[in-house]
């Protein structure tokens, strides 16, 4: 097993290749051991060089890290992996993680906000999160300024869940590092970035697909319009999960993103009530199954001609993966395998949504 997690780290770390590519990969070849070797032969078929993967050196110094620190690793197909975030076309395949998983297999509500919230919406956050976790129902939050931090102080004594865009050793923002701590000993901490990762822009839309992922249902209490907050409500409606919104004045720019979310067709809600109404089924029958999302065909060959069908649909514009496969007329597990061919030769770029366009 000691060799299988470094290899499957070795395949996840190596640059260009992401949950999607990641997935494919272990489809195709059934390990990760037989993927890294098929790596320089999948990419100069999509028209470049895959990257180096790391070496056995470097995944071992990480896993020294991650034990030290107190922490574990969460692969897709461990037991204790959230089945909600599983459905995720592209889950993370690895997760680290401190403090009490169980807190994930309880119904989750993710309470997310302004950083530069007010004080009156904190306090709303923070007694939101009270009530729903002394309800048996977990507050899963992104530990950032303002309704995140007013919604992990709120839900600490029953049970929150913390998902950072760092290393599960990196505190950000540095004000948060005791509250961070506390997640991570009285509730649960989520990373998806290795030891080490300061947080970049580019991490925070990953972060919020993680929180939304987990959650039956998002609460946004305050959000400007164009918000990361507003990013992780669109990938709950992506997922088919509940997004809630509470209500603000329409003269505070920081109640614009909400407004419009109620306006869209987002739940307006007043109380912890309102909450569990959506996300607790009238008959438990209606509960669904979750779904975990590494199944699927493995991908299959491609000729020269596949290739060339797949390209020509492709520019710089995302394009939905459903489109490209109905336009070019190649049965979907061959055009999975173009784009893992062009993604793994730095030709293509992945976007919400399933869709894709070249770099």
């Amino acid at each position: 097993m000691t060799d299988t997690i470094t290899a499957r780290l070795r395949l996840l770390r190596t640059g260009g290749i992401g949950p999607v590519a990641y997935r494919q990969l272990l489809a195709r070849f059934g390990d990760a051991g037989r993927a890294l070797e098929a790596l320089p032969t999948l990419a100069r078929r999509g028209g470049g060089m895959a990257p180096p993967p790391p070496d056995a050196a470097a995944i071992d110094r990480e896993r020294e890290q991650v034990a030290r620190l107190g922490a574990r690793y969460l692969f897709h197909d461990d037991a204790g992996y959230p089945p909600l975030l599983a459905e995720l076309d592209n889950a993370p395949p690895v997760l680290i993680v401190r403090g009490d998983l169980t807190l994930a297999a309880r119904p989750c509500v993710a309470i997310v906000g302004a950083r530069n919230a007010s004080a009156a919406a904190c306090r709303f956050a923070r007694q939101l999160a009270h009530d729903l976790v002394a309800q048996d129902t977990t507050v899963v939050s992104g530990l950032a300024r303002g309704i995140d931090t007013a919604a992990h102080a709120g839900s600490l004594a029953g049970g929150t869940i913390g998902v950072i865009a760092c290393g599960i050793d990196v505190v950000f923002p540095p004000e948060n590092a005791a509250l961070q701590e506390e997640v991570a000993t009285r509730g649960l901490l989520i990373a998806e970035q290795p030891p080490g990762t300061e947080p970049r822009a580019r991490h925070f839309p990953y972060r919020n697909r993680i929180i939304a992922g987990l959650a039956q249902g998002t609460v946004v209490v305050e959000a400007a319009p164009k918000s990361g907050s507003l990013i992780t409500a669109r990938l709950a409606v992506e997922l088919g999960r509940e997004v809630m919104a509470v209500p603000g004045s329409p003269i505070d720019p920081r109640a614009q993103g909400c407004n419009g979310l109620i306006r869209e067709g987002a739940i307006l809600i007043q109380s912890a009530a309102d909450v569990l109404e959506q996300i607790r089924p009238i008959d438990p029958r209606a509960v669904r199954s979750p779904v975990h999302g590494w199944g699927g065909p493995p991908p299959e060959d491609a000729d020269d001609a596949a290739r060339s069908a797949v390209s020509a649909l492709l520019g710089p514009a995302p394009v939905p993966v459903d489109e490209v496969i109905r336009q070019s007329g190649r049965p979907p597990a061959v055009v999975q395998t173009v784009l893992l061919e062009l993604e793994l030769a730095g030709r293509l770029e992945r976007h919400a949504g399933g869709r894709v366009s070249l770099c």
